[in-house]
């Protein structure tokens, strides 16, 4: 019988940083700021960090790099890799600089592992890649990425930079699958890691009754695991994607945690094809 569960977090190496990084890691856009919920929001941080999500995302524009601070302040930093982003009408030369200096005081950390221009803005992106280049030779950042970059974004980009492009973080999940058909294979190609935001789409997962409810469901059932999971571990069978699910809470991190264990098989990916199918031409990259 083929296992269908690993025993430990699944990892792999992120775009040409030269680091491996769990697959499953933690988003904290709309992370609630009320005294009750921020508590709860850092205790789930924290203890998605022990279940091996040690990836954790977070941006200027969420307001919650201070909460990051406090959730990792215990943890040995060479444990974690911590990324952010710059806002684009923050993304000149200087005030990408600027910018990531604050986010380093807001974490309470000397470096990032991974720096990110949130999406394209009004400014040349030379000058951001030129900020973000200055602060990996300082030693601010550990390496540089992108955001809601379609193809031509991620052309443009290569073709300015001198440093490599470690990740493209975009909108994807079993419901928007139009990245599969170029922009996914480029970044794979130029060895760009791919980082899916907002894993469980944007509107109610399917309930049994439906036919991609009942698919859903029935694969939980046989893997002995939860609907929620097998939508994470369907995004990550790509060898070069990973995952950031936002969760306030220890049960939703102790969930998304074992997405990571999840094997799906074949005949699995071919019956969620089946009921989430790709469109069938390449569509403009949709933003959250």
């Amino acid at each position: 019988m083929k296992r269908t569960k690993r025993e430990v977090m699944q990892k792999r190496k992120f775009g040409q940083t030269g680091e491996v990084v769990p697959v499953i890691g933690q988003g904290t856009y709309k992370f609630s700021t009320t005294k009750n919920e921020l508590d709860a929001g850092i205790q789930a941080l924290q203890r998605g960090i022990d279940l091996g999500m040690t990836h954790i995302d977070t941006a200027e524009m969420y307001r919650t790099e201070e909460v990051v601070g406090e959730a990792i302040k215990s943890v040995p930093r060479e444990k974690l890799f911590i990324v952010s982003k710059v806002m684009p009408s923050n993304a000149t030369y200087q005030g990408t600089i600027a910018a990531c200096e604050k986010s380093l005081k807001n974490l309470g950390t000397d470096y990032l592992d991974c720096y990110l221009l949130h999406w394209r803005g009004s400014i040349p992106l030379s000058d951001t890649i030129k900020g973000l280049e200055r602060l990996i030779d300082d030693g601010k950042i550990r390496s540089m990425g992108v955001s809601n970059f379609d193809v031509y974004d991620i052309e443009e980009a290569l073709g300015i930079a001198t440093h490599p492009i470690a990740c493209n973080q975009i909108l994807y999940n079993l419901f928007t699958r139009a990245p599969e058909h170029q922009l996914m294979p480029l970044c794979a190609t130029k060895k760009i890691a791919v980082v899916a935001y907002t894993p469980f789409g944007k509107t109610r997962i399917p309930d049994v009754g439906t036919k991609s409810g009942d698919v859903l469901h029935a694969l939980a059932e046989k893997h002995a695991t939860t609907v929620r999971q097998i939508m994470l571990s369907f995004i990550v069978r790509d060898e070069n994607v990973f995952t950031i699910p936002k969760a306030s809470s220890e049960q939703h991190v102790s969930e998304n945690a074992g997405a990571g264990k999840v094997i799906l098989e074949e005949e699995d990916i071919k019956q969620l094809d089946q009921v989430f199918p790709m469109p069938k031409n390449s569509e403009p990259l949709e933003m959250n």
